[in-house]
């Protein structure tokens, strides 16, 4: 079964494992979480800057008025996801990591958690983007 994190170097399922396979998985997903919002924190922040000046809000005005772009329900629901993939990726990755025999079956749980973790959070980007992007069009 062929797994990738959206990243050159896609991930197979193997028929045996150890710990540090399961390290691995967490720290590929690791870097491609942290070069997501590494890439599109600041980008994202040029657009509201972009907004507060279309808009000639001052400072607090600002601050009051940007919270629809980083906090809604929508947002809320990626957050939740987020927090839940987080705890079974911690959950998954402990007993993988302290069982005497690595259960391979586990670690493709692993990797299909920690997938699902960064396309949620490349929703969750696209959308907030999406929101503020249709906003400066009007």
């Amino acid at each position: 079964m062929l797994l990738s994190f959206g990243v050159s170097s896609p991930v197979f399922a193997q028929e045996s494992c150890a710990k540090a396979d399961f390290e691995a998985v967490v720290d590929e997903a690791a870097a491609v979480l942290n070069d997501l919002n590494a890439k599109h924190k600041p980008a994202f922040q040029v657009l509201l800057r972009q907004l507060k000046e279309k808009r000639g809000w001052d400072h607090d005005t600002f601050m009051r008025e940007a919270v629809p772009y980083v906090q809604d329900e929508q947002i809320a629901q990626y957050d939740q996801q987020t927090a839940d993939y987080l705890m079974r990726i911690s959950t998954l990755g402990e007993e993988g990591a302290t069982a005497v025999v690595p259960d391979c079956k586990m670690l493709v749980e692993v990797r299909e958690t920690m997938e699902g973790l960064v396309e949620s959070q490349k929703a969750k980007w696209k959308y907030m983007f999406e929101k503020i992007e249709r906003e400066l069009r009007q």
